[in-house]
């Protein structure tokens, strides 16, 4: 009985040891997640876009709006610097920047600010209010108008993160505004790079 105790314990720790080991990763492990999903949108060159459009890359997605005035800019600028720490990686990697305001954030709105940032970064809005909420129901990201609603002068209270998703299109990361360290999050991509 002891023998065969050992024999299961040795087993055991044998098939531990041949077991490929998770990724351990700074910010939050979101891998298995119902987060995300596929989308139809259109981006700032007017082009339809759909999440296949960038498989085989790491994705970063944030969902904002062009007026907003410390969020999404300081996000944005943070992404930059991603991109850039990352050197010749930055290949591999989109950053997509979702409106959720596509009443105000035209095309060309888009196409002024998103690539301001970093060239290579995509905006991406959808029809209508309707497709906006879709998408953004995918991805669980609250938004909501704020202030003076009457007219063209509101704001809007939204989420403020970005989801990371391997080259597959799963969803791997939640990176907390205000939180996440540049280098941590580069570290982060470069592991999800390795595959």
């Amino acid at each position: 009985m002891l023998r065969r105790t050992l024999l299961a314990a040795s087993l055991h720790a044998l098939l531990a040891a041949c077991a490929p080991s998770k990724p351990s990763f700074n910010n939050t492990d979101i891998t298995g997640s119902t987060v995300g999903g596929n989308f139809s949108l259109i981006d700032h060159t007017g082009t339809p876009r759909t999440l296949a459009d960038y498989k085989g890359k790491v994705v970063a997605i944030f969902f904002g709006f062009t007026r907003c005035p410390d969020i999404c800019p300081a996000n944005m600028l943070e992404w930059a610097e991603i991109m850039k720490q990352l050197g010749p990686d930055a290949d591999r990697v989109q950053v997509l920047f979702v409106t959720v305001d596509p009443e105000r954030d035209t095309q060309q709105v888009l196409a002024g600010y998103v690539p301001a940032f970093d060239k290579r970064f995509v905006g991406l809005y959808a029809k209508d209010a309707a497709a906006t909420k879709a998408v953004a129901d995918t991805f669980k990201v609250f938004y909501a108008k704020a202030g003076d609603t009457s007219g063209m002068n509101y704001t809007i209270d939204h989420t403020a993160a970005s989801y990371v998703l391997d080259a597959t299109g799963k969803p791997r990361l939640y990176v907390k505004h205000g939180q996440a360290n540049v280098e941590k999050t580069v570290a982060d991509i470069r592991t999800l790079l390795k595959g």
